[in-house]
């Protein structure tokens, strides 16, 4: 079975998606749209803006999202899935993919997403960390004994998974975790604490825009990362999005399952192969490609 994935926030690049554009009457027609919805020419910060640019968290979101779908979209009857995921912000793109948004909803929500995460980031200081080289286990079982706000955030691939909290909190787990082991625990150059508590005030603005959004079955199921399996029903893909805020990503999970429901090849769709890598970290042997250009 052929599965589709995309990536989150991350995988951008200066440059992304102009090969699209210059080569695609449709691609083009598509991110002029978008440069109208968003009310900015977010298409200038893609194709030439700077990294700091393409950092701020209300352009890399519909940036990713943009470069992901509007491939999805120029491969026409060559994007046949028969199961799709998405990490993080990558799982609007896979809903839109595969046909449960309308594109303009979709970047729609996306980029209130985006600002919704970025007032919570600026409300609070906090921040992320990869840690490397341990169990799942001992990173949770740590987290929990800290009085301050820190948690397991994604779950990418075993032996890696990212923490999100407080800057205190986050700090006190990191040199806990070193010394339990971890080969790894580096800070994360993100601004602030996704997919954590802190996350709630964006989680609340975001559930009315998405409680608003039509969105119907897909045309397969879509594995998503609160609980890292697949859906096609709309209601619980509603109720997933906005959970998804201030809860994992399963990551892991989401590879494990689609490999065990019968997954045979992932196909990355977007910015960067960094989902690939994940994924061949949980199956060695699994077919994997990745599609960033039309070429």
């Amino acid at each position: 079975m052929k599965a589709y994935v995309f990536p989150g926030q991350g995988a951008q690049f200066v440059g992304m998606g102009k090969d699209l554009y210059d080569n695609s009457a449709m691609a083009k027609e598509l991110f002029e749209k978008a440069n109208d919805i968003l009310g900015f020419r977010i298409t200038d910060l893609m194709f030439e803006g700077t990294d700091e640019d393409l950092k701020q968290t209300k352009v890399t979101q519909p940036a990713i999202f943009l470069h992901s779908v509007i491939l999805a979209k120029v491969l026409g009857e060559n994007f046949n899935p028969e199961m799709t995921a998405g990490h993080s912000l990558g799982e609007f793109s896979a809903l839109v993919a595969a046909g449960a948004m309308s594109f303009e909803d979709g970047l729609k929500l996306v980029s209130q997403r985006a600002i919704a995460m970025q007032k919570a980031c600026e409300a609070e200081p906090s921040t992320m960390a990869a840690i490397v080289g341990l169990d799942d286990a001992i990173v949770e079982e740590v987290c929990n004994s800290i009085n301050e706000v820190v948690v397991a955030a994604n779950y990418n691939c075993p032996g890696q998974l990212v923490i999100s909290g407080s800057i205190a909190g986050v700090d006190k787990a990191c040199e806990l975790l070193t010394e339990k082991g971890a080969k790894r625990a580096l800070k994360l150059p993100v601004g602030g604490a996704f997919h954590s508590p802190l996350m709630e005030p964006a989680r609340a603005e975001l559930a009315e825009a998405i409680e608003a959004t039509n969105i119907t079955a897909p045309i397969c199921p879509v594995y998503q990362n609160v609980s890292a399996t697949p859906f096609t029903d709309p209601a619980e893909i509603k109720k997933n999005l906005v959970a998804q805020l201030t809860a994992p990503v399963k990551w892991t999970q989401t590879v494990q399952n689609m490999l065990s429901d019968g997954a045979t090849s992932f196909t990355e769709l977007g910015p960067g192969k960094v989902l690939n890598g994940l994924i061949k970290k949980v199956d060695r042997q699994v077919e994997t490609e990745s599609i960033s250009q039309l070429a």
